[in-house]
């Protein structure tokens, strides 16, 4: 079972650093965030169980981007979340097209929020046509 926890632990520390920012705990998050950063530069191994297998860099990254977009909506933008988006994009694999829909959408809103309307309305619209392919 220790082969498996890894991936686990790393997704638990994501997923519970997004729900600190959520509640506006900055350090908290960023405390979680940075764990599962350094779980995922460590490697997640071999052994990993399919229930977890869709956590990658690329999903902690969308997770970093809803935590940064969370945090500045409360007034504590530490990175702006249009530069974990573009991360999670790029991160993405192949065969993940609504999660990558979805993280176009998140983009668009990013850079709205952050007085970047030409970029937020071509994100907008790319996001539109990739949901229409899918």
């Amino acid at each position: 079972m220790k082969a498996k926890m890894p991936p686990v632990k790393a997704l638990v520390a994501s997923q519970t650093g997004r729900v600190h920012a959520a509640l506006g705990d900055e350090r908290q998050a960023e405390q979680h965030l940075g764990d599962a950063d350094e779980l995922l530069a460590d490697g997640l191994g071999q052994d990993v169980p399919g229930w977890v297998a869709y956590f990658d860099v690329a999903e902690h990254a969308g997770t970093r981007a809803v935590s940064a977009r969370d945090l500045a909506g409360l007034g504590r933008p530490r990175k702006r979340a249009s530069t974990h988006f573009e991360d999670a994009l790029k991160l993405r694999k192949p065969g993940f097209d609504r999660v990558r829909v979805m993280d176009r959408v998140g983009l668009a809103a990013a850079l709205f929020d952050e007085g970047e309307a030409e970029r937020g309305a071509a994100a907008a619209q790319q996001a539109l046509d990739d949901a229409a392919r899918v």
